[in-house]
């Protein structure tokens, strides 16, 4: 039956109204990049992140330390982030090598019904995105300008350039397209019923 003053909404939307987001964690991957010292600093660029404290200790790191490498990563909606920290350490610094690697990773994402039925069990859903991903290393010394993703330092891309077009020196190498297996595929989702007050705990999940 319709609402008054408008349209009724559809039964799926309506039962999803009822769920709250509780949990969120993220698959685990290794560093897509070979012979990382063991130290390597990983900044882990989430959407919530604040840039300022971001580079603040990034910078730290590099100038006060004298790190020599420096990886920033980050997935769905904190992809874009990640590359605006990535150019505002490029400006600061100068003279940094940079190899940009993108993938798919997992997100695990843990819904609550917040109206369950009052003599039935807390009904749960858990839902796996496949969401974009990217990780970029920006390293001092001269990394391999052959391997894909590559792109060397500022002034070295303004002095190779030519307005011509016929010299392809310090020109960046374009990242492939996601192969078929990395398209984003269909959301996977679990329901399941437990006892209110049980499941996996956010320890559990975001480790």
């Amino acid at each position: 039956m319709a609402a008054e003053g408008g349209r009724a909404k559809p039964a799926a939307q309506s039962r999803m109204e009822n769920f709250r987001k509780v949990r969120t964690s993220e698959e685990e991957m290794p560093l897509p990049f070979p012979d990382l010292p063991p130290d390597v600093v990983e900044m882990k660029v989430k959407e919530g992140s604040k840039i300022r404290n971001l580079m603040n200790f990034a910078m730290a790191q590099m100038e006060l330390k004298g790190r020599r490498q420096i990886v920033f990563s980050g997935c769905g909606r904190a992809v874009t982030k990640t590359i605006t920290c990535v150019e505002i350490m490029k400006r600061k610094l100068g003279g940094l090598h940079q190899v940009t690697k993108v993938c798919y990773k997992t997100v695990l994402e843990v819904w609550e019904n917040q109206d369950p039925p009052p003599d039935g069990p807390t009904q749960n859903l858990t839902v796996h995105k496949n969401v974009p991903s990217i990780c970029i290393l920006l390293s001092r010394d001269p990394l391999d300008p052959n391997q894909t993703g590559y792109q060397p330092p500022e002034h070295q891309r303004e002095v190779g350039e030519d307005t011509s077009g016929s010299s392809t020196k310090g020109l960046k190498r374009p990242l492939p397209p996601p192969s078929e297996e990395l398209l984003p595929k269909k959301l996977q989702v679990q329901v399941s019923d437990s006892p209110r007050g049980s499941g996996t705990t956010a320890d559990q999940l975001d480790h």
